[in-house]
């Protein structure tokens, strides 16, 4: 079992979704997280005080998958978030050792 974590551009997250429902992903797990990175963050102005953001607002979805499916799911990802610029994000794989349902006790590939 593997879980993919992709963080990703907000703009990108549309594109994003619609990708995974066509190859059969159908639950992920969404968090608004914020990073830093080569990508610099842009100037506000408040008031007339201008204030340097130096953390820039992404998302990151966590999908748990069986071993053969994270290539093609890791492909579709960087596919559809790919801009060309920087700060379009990265893909990470993990090894999970044990997967649950709680509702239903199921464990490992039955559980997702």
């Amino acid at each position: 079992m593997k879980k993919i974590e992709a963080i990703i551009r907000l703009s990108r997250f549309e594109q994003i979704r619609d990708a995974l429902a066509k190859i059969g992903v159908r639950f992920f797990t969404l968090t608004e997280v914020k990073g830093f990175g080569l990508q610099t963050g842009h100037k506000m102005v408040y008031r007339g005080s201008t204030y340097d953001s130096d953390y820039i607002a992404r998302l990151q979805l966590d999908i748990l998958c069986e071993e053969e499916r994270v290539e093609e799911i890791t492909d579709t990802i960087v596919k559809a978030g790919r801009t060309g610029e920087v700060g379009d994000g990265k893909v990470i794989v993990y090894d999970v050792e044990h997967i649950v349902r709680i509702r239903t006790s199921e464990t490992n590939a039955e559980a997702i």
